[in-house]
């Protein structure tokens, strides 16, 4: 093996580890769009009035906003 197949076996190396890591970074992504999915669906349950309707017909709570706050 000659000095220049050494220096290609190399970069074939960092080829592959720059695959790797492209694959890696892609997964994780995915799973940050699937989690962020998840939160903003959690946060519209918990926020949800009441009755199910976001309607403004729950009985407000003596001396709150009548906004800002969550049931």
């Amino acid at each position: 093996m000659s000095f220049q197949d050494g220096i290609l076996m190399g970069l074939n190396g960092l080829d592959q580890r720059r695959i790797e890591v492209d694959k890696k970074v892609a997964d994780l992504q995915t799973k940050v769009e699937d989690l962020t999915k998840l939160v903003h669906t959690l946060l519209t349950v918990i926020c949800e009035e009441a009755d199910g309707v976001q309607s403004g017909s729950v009985p407000t709570i003596p001396g709150q906003p009548a906004r800002g706050y969550c049931m």
